[in-house]
């Protein structure tokens, strides 16, 4: 094979396939080269005057190398793997960096088994990270512990690229046992950091973490990279900090920087892509369009080890797309190891049923009372309001007037607990929504007026989990996920119409706060991130770090 390949570059075989007329966006010697890429065996073996046995003239179009989310957490697309290889390939993506601590948190090894299994039946390169919160906190109660001991194991067991993002903080720099066990089990150590400086900052540092996807200011970013870090500028549903973050963004610092989407939902996926859609929103932005190619492919292929990926070279791997504008917005082709996959935003390659028997019926809980849920309004108790992110402030409010009731059920039937509390900025009227979406260990988490509609939007969603909406104590809307109650295992379509019949009947009772109140839903109870949120037992202060 090797030798084909050489004797293809060197002009003495004809190519595999030769991608005719081009204009290639070069990210190592950033410009752009017009001319015919040849790849033969899955590689490219130059820009030059190939023939070959197929031969596609792309008619000036721009022919960049493949597109890496840098980070991303699956599950949050609502879908299987498979199915979110053919919603990403379309749109440019040919490699992701996977962080699956949503399904490792409810199903511990199965979970990761099964995305593994699941990923490798598709064209997309998933490379796992090893989730490195399982629970998130020693406060959560999630569906299984992955502890020190295991995380060495495991990473070898399955070939995994590291440790993902580290979001117990606190276990770092106060050097917590087992978290310092994990951290030496790792060779390479994804970050989760907001709002962290200073001298605290350089500790987390010095626990081997390499990078960070949460930055929201580019103060804290450039204080990050001059500490060694490299910069993952999101782009997702609820997260958005490209347009802040891109402005930062200079020749001496674009090595350390590449794009993610952390959490995007299936809908935005298949209207605008990912990586794609970054590349565009950078460009508009007056970001030159080869630096932007640079994060978008070339960056992340070297901070993962991706050796000879992510450009369009000779001898790299010839993961390819084909756009019609720079702005990665019009792709007609792309390819992934020298196969095309996918053509005018069609996938061309099918997936089979997935084997869901390990990972599916895991809510353990007895039938939910009304009463359970209800709760007495407290003057000198916080409520948590929500803003337009993910960051939570406690207030103090002088009645129950425009409040709404919140709680947080453990689901994996070990303890039985049940964290209630008032939530300001949603004002749900005569109705529930429920969901076993609840970052990160995914916990039953409802939202609604009262504790009669609240117990009839938990009790909908089953064994199996899903997202349930409730308007005058009839069940209005139900959407089931069978996958560990994170994800379906229907094709991508009908996910998308299922959720926005979800989102629709959640307007009917939450008119101006539908779509805030599924976000905040999936994030009240991740207890990282500031400065207040809801765990299964109750209040908890982020920045304290404790139970109030």
């Amino acid at each position: 094979m090797l030798k084909d390949i050489i004797d293809a570059a060197y002009g003495r075989k004809k190519a595999d396939i030769v991608l005719k007329n081009g204009k290639v966006i070069d990210v190592l010697g950033h410009g752009i080269i017009e001319g015919n890429v040849g790849i033969k065996d899955g590689v490219i073996i130059g820009i030059g005057n190939y023939e070959g046995m197929e031969e596609i003239d792309v008619k000036g179009a721009f022919i960049a190398p493949g597109l890496v989310d840098s980070h991303v957490h699956i599950e949050s697309a609502m879908v299987t793997p498979a199915e979110y290889a053919r919603a990403v390939m379309p749109k440019g993506v040919t490699s992701v960096i996977a962080d699956p601590h949503e399904i490792v948190n409810v199903c511990g090894e199965d979970g990761l088994k099964f995305m593994i299994e699941n990923g490798n039946t598709v064209p997309l390169d998933i490379h796992y990270m090893l989730p490195s919160c399982v629970p998130a906190t020693p406060f959560d109660h999630s569906g299984a512990t992955i502890d020190g001991d295991m995380t060495r194991e495991l990473i070898s067991k399955y070939s995994l690229k590291g440790l993902g993002e580290m979001m117990n903080y606190p276990g770092v720099v106060y050097c917590d046992e087992d978290v310092l066990k994990k951290l030496e089990g790792s060779k390479y150590t994804d970050g989760h950091a907001p709002m962290i400086e200073g001298m605290g900052l350089n500790a987390y540092i010095c626990g081997g973490i390499y990078n960070d996807h949460e930055c929201d200011s580019a103060e804290n970013a450039l204080e990050k990279i001059s500490k060694g870090m490299n910069i993952f500028i999101r782009e997702g549903t609820g997260a958005k900090n490209l347009e802040e973050l891109i402005k930062i963004v200079e020749p001496y610092n674009l090595r350390h920087f590449a794009f993610c989407t952390d959490d995007k939902h299936l809908s935005e996926i298949l209207k605008e892509g990912t990586i794609s859609h970054c590349i565009d929103k950078a460009v508009s932005l007056n970001m030159d369009p080869i630096d932007a190619y640079t994060i978008a492919g070339y960056n992340p292929c070297l901070f993962y080890g991706l050796h000879r990926t992510g450009a369009v070279a000779p001898g790299y791997k010839a993961d390819i797309l084909v756009t019609k504008d720079i702005s990665c917005t019009d792709i007609s082709l792309v390819f992934k190891n020298g196969r095309l996959v996918a053509k005018e935003g069609e996938p061309l390659f099918k997936t089979s049923a997935a084997d869901i028997s390990n990972v599916t019926d895991t809510v353990n809980i007895r039938a939910v009372r009304s009463e359970e849920l209800e709760k007495e309004f407290n003057s000198n108790e916080p409520v948590i309001e929500i803003g337009s992110s993910l960051v939570t402030n406690g207030v103090y409010c002088q009645s129950r007037e425009g409040l709404s009731l919140c709680a947080n059920i453990e689901r994996y039937g070990k303890t039985g607990n049940k964290g209630l509390c008032f939530v300001k900025g949603l004002d749900i009227k005569n109705g529930a929504i429920a969901q076993t979406i609840g970052h990160d260990s995914h916990n039953i988490s409802v939202i609604g007026s009262d504790g009669e509609n609240m117990a009839a939007a938990v009790n909908a969603l089953g064994k199996k989990g899903g997202i349930a909406v409730v308007e005058n104590k009839r069940v209005t809307a139900y959407m089931e996920l069978a996958v560990g109650g994170l994800m379906s295992n229907k094709d991508a379509c009908t996910v998308v119409n299922e959720h926005e019949n979800i989102v629709a009947c959640a307007k009917k009772i939450s008119p101006e706060g539908s779509n805030m109140a599924l976000m905040i839903l999936g994030f009240i109870s991740l207890l990282v991130i500031p400065h207040i949120k809801l765990g299964d037992k109750g209040l908890f202060d982020v920045d304290a770090f404790k139970y109030i």
